[in-house]
């Protein structure tokens, strides 16, 4: 069946938080991503350009008449990427199934992100806690939506594996009675040296302000990346750069 223009300008429109939460669908782009996140969420819709469907296999459990026929144009408009891609998923928001407020498992280790701004950086650190064990993350209400279309690209299929939840942050700590805070600021301990525990939460600040007022308050365990070079360096690191190498220091611990 050939989209009908309705259709695509309402799936052009889903590059808007207001229309994906007005309409309840998100879109994941890309052949591999579809693959990846196909049985993780509730399809709506296959569209694909007619190349795709005559060459491709197609994906397993779908039905050829949920496919939509698009012409490179309509992909085009869709697409929220450069360069389009021959075909893209369109699947229901899934429903929050929270009972209550979240609370953390003390015996845990967890990461909370504190205003993170840039959907790019969002969707790296979404596919980096994949990456180091984390299926669940917690992100401030001010956080990037993590269905922003370039949120689910860099996520390269994460969010099959890692729920976002978004939340009050410094509710949460307080409330779960966590007392291991580790926090990454100028002013903190170099965390090669300072002594890392297996429970606690990971917060990770703003791309430009780091952690807020306060959170900044509830750290107990401030942490520093140190550079290579006390003398000429970078200014600071990426945001996802920064929790890559935290996580990984953290999951090396030993005993």
């Amino acid at each position: 069946m050939d989209i009908s223009k309705t259709k695509t300008s309402l799936l052009a429109s889903l590059q808007s938080k207001k229309m994906r939460l007005r309409h309840g669908l998100f879109i994941v782009e890309g052949e591999k991503s579809v693959r990846d996140t196909l049985g993780a969420f509730e399809l709506a819709d296959i569209v694909a350009t007619g190349r795709w469907i005559e060459t491709a296999d197609g994906f397993p459990g779908v039905s050829s008449d949920r496919i939509l026929t698009a012409s490179d144009g309509a992909i085009r408009k869709i697409s929220s990427l450069s360069t389009p891609p021959e075909v893209l998923a369109v699947y229901r928001l899934p429903k929050d199934d929270e009972d209550g407020e979240p609370v953390l498992d003390k015996d845990g280790l967890h990461l909370l992100l504190d205003g993170i701004q840039d959907p790019g950086n969002l969707g790296t650190i979404i596919r980096t806690a994949d990456w180091f064990g984390f299926n669940r993350v917690y992100a401030s209400r001010d956080t990037a939506d993590v269905f922003n279309p370039k949120t689910v690209q860099a996520t390269m299929g994460s969010l099959r594996h890692v729920k976002v939840v978004y939340t009050d942050l410094s509710g949460l700590i307080m409330r779960s009675g966590v007392t291991d805070v580790y926090g990454t600021m100028l002013e903190g301990h170099d965390m090669f040296e300072a002594k890392l525990g297996h429970t606690g939460v990971i917060v990770m600040g703003n791309e430009g302000n780091g952690l807020s007022e306060e959170i900044r308050r509830l750290v107990s365990r401030p942490l520093l990346i140190p550079p290579y070079d006390s003398g000429s360096h970078a200014e600071s690191l990426n945001v996802a750069v920064a929790t890559g190498i935290v996580l990984a220091a953290f999951r090396n611990i030993k005993g």
